[in-house]
């Protein structure tokens, strides 16, 4: 019997737990933040190094995630990749970023919230990214793939290279810091990269119409940064990333995400 997708609600929740209940999250998401890591508490201390946390889970369920620039049809496909998953019977966790538990979703209506009294500095939009993070995956992620699910996640740490750092310039280096705090050697097993040249990505964002979020708003060289920022991930992890040309008509680029999953997903099972 078809195991329905699960997916994370942001409704409220009381008291100090986080939970996961059945919710689609059309809209696009953002992601990232900024800041070094100097000291950890003992509790932190005590943790797995990244490549003890990776032989661990090991053996665990499977993480994909869908990158790519404002308006390039990410919601659409990643709803089809929810759907080819569990027409194959699996269990399918789909999620976003930032986001996916309540108090994710409070740091994301931070992040996005256009309110020009006081704007956001460059270094707070990373830590709350990360923070956001921390919590998604704590809450989320981790569960789920250890327990043999299938996540699909709308954005994750790309979308932090690719916005804060390759359109707010944090260095790199500083982003890998937190990512090696926050992540523990944890990453996705399939990267589906939507690529489109951002003028034609802001013309279909032009067309959704409504109020703007605080990324939406910005200007096209920013995105350009995102885009290069993106495809320079890609080519440094090929075997990883698919990059998608989005720009065909939404049938061709559906066939192509199709075509690998099921190279992706034989190999795996």
């Amino acid at each position: 019997m078809r195991k329905k997708a699960k997916q994370v609600s942001a409704q409220s929740a009381r008291g100090a737990g986080d939970g996961a209940e059945r919710r689609s999250y059309a809209r696009d998401g953002v992601g990232s933040v900024q800041g070094s890591i100097h000291s950890a508490s003992s509790k932190a201390r005590r943790r797995s190094s990244p490549e003890q946390e990776g032989k661990r889970e090991a053996r665990r369920g499977h993480f994909i995630t869908l990158e790519g620039a404002e308006g390039v049809g990410k919601s659409t496909n990643l709803a089809l990749v929810v759907e080819w998953l569990e027409a194959r019977g699996l269990e399918v966790v789909q999620t976003r970023e930032p986001g996916g538990t309540p108090r994710a979703e409070a740091i994301r209506q931070l992040l996005l919230d256009p309110a020009e009294g006081e704007p956001l500095d460059d270094d707070a939009e990373l830590l709350l990214v990360f923070a956001a993070r921390a919590q998604h995956l704590a809450r989320v992620i981790r569960p789920a793939l250890a327990r043999g699910a299938w996540v699909v996640c709308d954005r994750f740490t790309d979308a932090t290279f690719a916005y804060q750092g390759g359109g707010r310039g944090i260095p790199a280096p500083r982003i890998a810091e937190l990512e090696t705090f926050v992540q523990r050697g944890l990453e996705p097993d399939l990267t589906l990269l939507l690529d489109m040249p951002i003028r034609e990505a802001q013309r279909r964002l032009a067309g959704r119409g409504g109020e703007r979020d605080r990324f939406e708003r910005e200007r096209a060289d920013f995105f350009e940064a995102v885009r290069a920022a993106y495809l320079d991930r890609a080519q440094a992890s090929p075997q990883r990333f698919a990059v998608i040309d989005a720009t065909r008509p939404l049938a061709e680029v559906g066939e192509e995400i199709r075509g690998v999953l099921e190279e992706r997903v034989s190999a795996w099972q």
